[in-house]
């Protein structure tokens, strides 16, 4: 029988869920990665760099707010690929509207991707990380995970509720030698919307004054690594310079 283990990371995006990824295949697992059908070419573009770098990694595109689609991508990845060691909640969902100009589509919309998709991923990978006893559910957050802003009532909204559903999951899960954490990513990431959004990116880089998507994987492995003698529910990462 294959001792293979498989990392699935829900919201593979080309920075923090594409560094995650590739982090734990580094580590030996093989990264599933899920990411909306229409960014599939860029998903195969992360899957092929993986495996260039001689690890393994697969691409599923998905609606992860579909709750059939994710009961059935799951189920293929323990039945065909590998038991799902550690899962990974990514998905951002960052928009603001003031709060007259919030639909309610949106609002809607913001709760299934940065909420309602993350109970569906935990719910199902929990079935099966309970028959095997062992396992890692991994949930980012953000500065809205602990308190609203202006023209952030959607997202601080569904932050907040995701946050409730690790803590819940925790409490539930943890007694149980499966490690459920939620990480407060607590100011800018140098990703392609902060570059597209800041003008002094260069600069907040020479002075480590944004978060390197690559350092918050690291710290996911860390948290997978523990022993569970010291179990970290909530991890707080922040650049030294961010007021807080």
């Amino acid at each position: 029988m294959s001792k293979s283990k498989s990392c699935l990371v829900i919201g593979a995006g080309d920075d923090t869920g594409a560094e995650i990824g590739k982090a734990f295949a580094a580590e030996g697992f093989i990264s599933c990665l899920v990411r909306r059908p229409r960014h599939a070419d860029a998903l195969e573009n992360l899957a092929a760099d993986i495996r260039v770098n001689g690890h393994q990694a697969h691409a599923f595109p998905a609606d992860a707010r579909d709750e059939d689609e994710m009961i059935a991508l799951i189920e293929k990845i323990e039945t065909e690929i590998a038991p799902i060691e550690i899962a990974v909640f990514n998905i951002g969902a960052n928009v603001q509207f003031p709060i007259t100009e919030t639909t309610s589509r949106v609002y809607r919309k913001v709760w299934e991707m940065a909420c309602f998709s993350g109970f569906l991923m935990g719910r199902e990978v929990a079935k099966h990380m309970l028959k095997r006893g062992s396992g890692t559910i991994i949930f980012t957050g953000a500065t809205a995970s602990m308190r609203g802003k202006e023209n952030l009532s959607a997202f601080a909204g569904a932050k907040h509720a995701l946050r409730a559903l690790a803590q819940s999951m925790a409490r539930e899960l943890g007694p149980k030698n499966i490690h459920v954490a939620h990480t407060l990513i607590d100011g800018a990431i140098d990703s392609n919307f902060i570059r597209e959004n800041f003008a002094n990116v260069d600069a907040m880089r020479e002075e480590d004054a944004i978060i390197n998507p690559a350092h918050i994987a690291q710290a996911y492995v860390m948290l997978h690594n523990q022993p569970r003698t010291a179990w970290t529910h909530e991890l707080d990462l922040r650049p030294w310079k961010e007021s807080w």
